[in-house]
């Protein structure tokens, strides 16, 4: 512990600070005791991340999960506060070094002692994950050894195994020598498998002094991990059948928590007390093992810790290789491997991005705008504003914000406006127009004109026809308050403002027809550029089978009978398409996403609905471009189906959350996605592989939780919308 300085708190959350233990990229860990006398590790999170939302939830996430798990081997959460100015964490204050310390200062652990660390952390383990949670990050400073026990803890990037969302910074995060293969390639793909494979490499850390992995630089060490031989040199031979299970490449192979509890409580007398000895080193490791840098387990890179202590060592550079050949081998790995890294949470480690698996695809894709010059907007390049102004009148939430494009033009609405005219080009605004609408998105632009809403007071709502090239109004119309109007081919198509008809209007504002409402719930919709109306059997949406309407003049028209909550995607080959829900059941929890199991097509001249069996059921928001269907998950999950057949295209785990619905450039054959802190992703259209993706915006407003994000392309360049922030960026991404 180091003594408070000059900046520090005297006091948090009613706890007086005694000193500091620790620091991190994000945040500084002190020693606090209570009014009581208990003592406790208080995390405190740095200012500038104080104020972005995605920390505040990933945080958030960090104290739920660590609060979960109660165990003799962990170290419990007392008090949080993560809506604070500048939110903290206080868990039980453990006295004691780290696992990385201990070998650091001792050397290696002997037979007895790594048996007792053995199983004190598959204990550890098997509370977090009977707690529904994967840590991710089991390295050697996440362990403190104590008298009476290691324990586990720093829960800051664990993974709720329940399908919560667990919001993250778009990037790999945990430890490269210490995560698993499966994490470094598909990390919202891990089990607690992956745990057991981060314990393997812990226990050969703790009996060696090195990671099975370590090379000379983080990115050799995760190809290492992926795909080389371990390196078990100085681990007893009691313990090399324990280690090489939990060391399995494949997940389902690793032995589970209660095998591996057992195999360690049955070892012998004899061989316990066995010390590290000489382990041959597999032929085929390939690269190098070097401690250079961090103390102990950050031999292969750079980590962060808010463990219980702030010294740090330099380790002496060591080297098996057999000189320039093997260097060389590592330099080439190293340009093959090139990823980013990141120190990333207030203990969260190295972060690796690298090519992996989708590397030839990421490569093929990437090629492509250098290839060919983007058609771009004339003078178009990187830009950047702000839909908002200051606000007059009462304010109203269409949480609904975004832009539509026509030609060169963007067409955004915003908070204190009804709508702006936006230069695809520069980011300019040529005009505003309207004081009070919060985030309404335009209905559309057609033919000179664009559509917005108008709620001109607390009793109605109109559509506004402005001119596209000044921003006046042509004409307005009253809507019914609760129902969306919606363009198709020939006009606009409304509901009565008393809910009685449907009435469509022409460009002039001329009234073109009017149709009866049937009893029902009934909203217009748009499949394809054609009219429709759909109606629940029921007085509420949702609550019968759905009838697919076709108005006109004559009035509605059935054309067919849909399944109850069945969802309208639009149309493919000429004909609506829907998805068929997998069951209908109303479910009133946080984060459900219902799922489906079919696609419906609906021949527009006879009725004939065509039922075509997807795989296996999705969830999902779905959209339809081109003929696929994408469905995109909140956890950032994306899923391809073919409209046609139903079969699976490809599946994408992105590791990026809240994404938008897609938007597809036959050009490049990608699929860009935005989500609401203004990351950008870009797909290969043909086999989901990651091509490229941004940062975060480092300020997208105060709307960024409420508005969904959107994307769109104006020719080839990328316009998003995140919060109250639209911007525009070029095919190529971050370069």
């Amino acid at each position: 512990m180091t003594p408070l300085s000059t900046g520090d708190p005297e006091s948090i959350g009613g706890y007086t600070l005694l000193g500091r233990l620790g620091a991190g990229g994000m945040g500084v860990v002190y020693l606090g005791v209570s009014a009581s006398g208990r003592q406790v590790a208080v995390k405190l999170v740095r200012g500038a991340y104080a104020q972005e939302e995605e920390f505040r939830t990933r945080f958030r996430q960090e104290i739920a999960a660590a609060r979960r798990v109660s165990g003799a081997f962990t170290a419990p959460v007392v008090d949080a506060d993560p809506d604070a100015e500048r939110p903290w964490m206080a868990t039980l204050y453990v006295p004691g070094a780290n696992l990385a310390e201990v070998v650091e200062r001792d050397g290696p652990l002997g037979g007895r002692e790594l048996r007792a660390l053995g199983l004190g952390l598959t204990e550890a383990l098997r509370d977090i994950h009977r707690a529904g949670l994967v840590h991710r990050d089991l390295k050697p400073r996440n362990v403190l050894m104590t008298e009476d026990g290691p324990r586990v803890i720093d829960f800051g990037i664990s993974r709720a195994d329940d399908n919560q969302s667990l919001t993250t910074t778009g990037r790999m995060i945990g430890t490269p020598p210490f995560m698993s293969p499966e994490q470094l390639a598909a990390p919202r793909d891990v089990t607690p498998a992956s745990d057991v494979f981060s314990l393997g490499s812990l226990l050969v850390f703790a009996a060696a002094g090195t990671g099975p992995f370590d090379a000379d630089s983080p990115y050799i060490t995760g190809y290492q991990v992926v795909h080389g031989t371990p390196d078990l040199d100085g681990v007893p031979e009691a313990f090399l059948g324990i280690v090489e299970r939990c060391l399995d490449k494949d997940p389902v192979a690793r032995p589970g928590l209660t095998d591996i509890h057992r195999m360690l409580r049955d070892l012998p007398e004899s061989g316990a007390d066995e010390s590290p000895g000489p382990r041959r080193r597999p032929a085929d490791r390939g690269t190098a093992t070097a401690a250079t840098g961090a103390a102990g387990p950050t031999r292969g890179g750079t980590s962060t810790s808010t463990s219980t202590s702030t010294s740090t060592s330099t380790s002496t550079s060591t080297s098996t290789g057999t000189g320039t050949g093997r260097r060389s081998r590592n330099r080439l790995l190293l340009a093959a491997l090139a990823g980013v890294l990141v120190v990333a949470g207030l203990g969260a480690g190295v972060a690796l991005l690298g090519p992996g698996p989708d590397q030839a695809a990421a490569e093929a894709g990437a090629s492509g705008p250098s290839a060919r010059a983007a058609s771009l907007p004339d003078g178009w390049r990187p830009w950047r504003t702000r839909l908002r102004t200051a606000v007059t009148g009462v304010p109203l939430e269409y949480d609904t914000s975004g832009c539509v494009a026509e030609g060169d033009a963007l067409f955004c609405g915003g908070t204190g406006f009804t709508a702006a005219r936006v230069d695809a080009a520069s980011g300019r605004t040529r005009w505003r127009t309207g004081t009070r609408p919060q985030g309404a998105r335009p209905i559309g632009v057609r033919d000179g004109l664009v559509y917005v809403y108008e709620d001109p007071d607390d009793r109605g709502r109109r559509v506004l026809a402005l001119d596209a090239a000044t921003g006046r109004p042509r004409w307005q119309r009253d809507i019914n308050k609760a129902v969306d109007a919606v363009l198709y081919d020939d006009g606009l198509l409304t509901m009565s403002p008393d809910y009685s008809s449907f009435v469509a209007y022409g460009p002039s504002g001329r009234e073109l027809w009017r149709a009866p409402s049937p009893a029902g719930y009934c909203v217009p919709t748009v499949l394809g550029g054609v009219a429709y109306v759909l109606c629940s059997q029921g007085t509420e949406e949702g609550q019968g089978p759905v009838d697919l309407l076709k108005p006109g003049p004559g009035g509605l028209t059935k054309v067919a009978t849909l399944p109850k909550k069945a969802l309208a995607l639009g149309t493919a080959g000429g004909q609506p398409l829907f998805l068929a829900p997998q069951t209908a059941e109303d479910v009133y929890e946080s984060g459900y996403e219902r799922p489906y199991d079919a696609l419906l097509r609906v021949a527009p001249d006879t009725g004939r609905v065509r039922r075509i069996p997807l795989a296996r059921p999705l969830t999902g928001a779905a959209t339809l471009v081109d003929g696929v269907v994408y469905f995109v998950r909140s956890d950032g999950t994306v899923t391809a189906v073919s409209a046609d057949s139903g079969r699976q295209l490809w599946r994408k785990v992105t590791d990026v959350e809240s994404l938008s619905a897609p938007a597809v450039s036959a050009t490049y054959g990608r699929v860009y996605f935005a989500n609401r802190f203004g990351r950008l992703l870009a797909l290969d259209g043909r086999t989901g592989a990651t091509l490229w993706r941004t940062s975060a915006l480092p300020d997208p407003g105060d709307k960024a939780q409420d508005y969904p994000p959107r994307v769109l392309l104006v020719q080839d360049a990328i316009v998003a919308t995140a919060g109250d922030t639209v911007f525009s960026r070029g095919p190529d991404g971050p370069g």
